[in-house]
């Protein structure tokens, strides 16, 4: 039975030992454990990894509006990647990961982790044993005819796909969170939600030319003049409201966009878009009607109207980003 090192041991030994396909039946999974573990695959073992996903609980406890985006973004994006929900009772609890190797069962593991980063970065106790490989393949083969994928046209008429604000109150109202709130007054866009407020400007209220939305503004380094980061006050990074650096997340935008996300500098202090952290000042210059590239100034955000943006916690590994003009 193993405890430690889940990650490591079920997700990714297998396939340095030959296996080339991973069959996931989950009771609740993440699309941010999904593009963290693609990536992961790719950069260790420098080619892709076929990873077939089933939901199993979303039959009965429904998905988040961001969740569900989140993994159809990455099927979008990953063509070893196919996500399915169970669409008939009973819902399913289970987790089993099956490895195959050129279509034949190779590994299985059987337990409590579920698909997610929670669950295999040891935030929780967890814990899977080896089991039959040929038993578990068999397993997840019985389920398939009872699933839909999530890019699916129906998909919506099948499960019940929560509005976030709606997922993050009703369906998992203890996050054991304390956001740090923005000040009295404020009136938050998603009532009832831990959320927190980041300051796009720098401690003495200004925009820097050569950090945060401005850090690719170095032409002396050849650096992209589009990337850039959301910098963190000592106040949130210190806290839990965010995953741990170097794990991912999945930002839902105001404007429907979806945005990889993970935590990066000393003390995670720092939120960009990894493998290419243009993508959020592409995103910013955007909002902004600037053109890519160019410098962000604080007379940019003046005239849009503001210089902060809101983070909501929808549920651990997704979150809803806030950048609307006041009304």
């Amino acid at each position: 039975m193993f405890s430690r090192k889940l990650f490591k041991t079920i997700l990714l030994d297998p396939a340095k030992a030959g296996a080339d396909e991973l069959n996931i039946i989950s009771g609740y999974a993440t699309s941010a454990m999904a593009f963290h573990h693609l990536n992961t695959i790719k950069a260790v073992l420098s080619k892709d990894i076929k990873v077939n996903l089933i939901v199993g609980m979303g039959i009965k406890d429904g998905l988040s509006k961001s969740n569900h985006l989140g993994f159809k973004k990455v099927m979008d994006e990953y063509e070893s990647f196919i996500c399915r929900y169970r669409i008939n009772s009973p819902a399913v609890h289970s987790k089993v990961y099956s490895w195959c190797k050129n279509k034949k069962p190779f590994a299985g593991f059987v337990g409590s982790a579920n698909y997610t980063q929670t669950a295999f970065y040891e935030k929780q106790g967890e814990c899977l044993a080896k089991a039959d490989p040929e038993l578990c393949q068999r397993y997840f083969n019985q389920f398939i005819k009872d699933t839909i994928a999530c890019t699916h046209r129906d998909v919506e008429s099948k499960i019940q796909i929560y509005p976030d604000a709606v997922f993050a109150r009703f369906k998992h109202p203890s996050q054991g969170r304390k956001p740090v709130l923005p000040k009295a007054g404020h009136k938050p866009r998603i009532a009832g939600v831990p959320y927190v407020r980041v300051s796009l400007l720098d401690n003495n209220h200004t925009l820097p030319t050569r950090s945060g939305l401005n850090w690719g503004q170095r032409p002396e380094l050849h650096r992209d003049p589009d990337q850039a980061y959301i910098r963190l006050p000592a106040a949130i990074y210190k806290t839990d409201f965010f995953p741990a650096r170097a794990l991912h997340f999945t930002v839902h935008t105001d404007d429907g966009k979806i945005l990889t996300c993970s935590r990066a500098q000393e003390n995670g202090k720092a939120i960009h878009t990894p493998y290419n952290n243009s993508l959020l000042g592409r995103y910013f210059r955007r909002r902004l009607g600037l053109a890519n590239g160019q410098l962000v100034k604080k007379g940019d955000l003046l005239r849009y109207g503001r210089s902060s943006i809101d983070f909501y916690k929808i549920e651990d590994e997704t979150y809803y980003m806030d950048f609307s003009k006041p009304s």
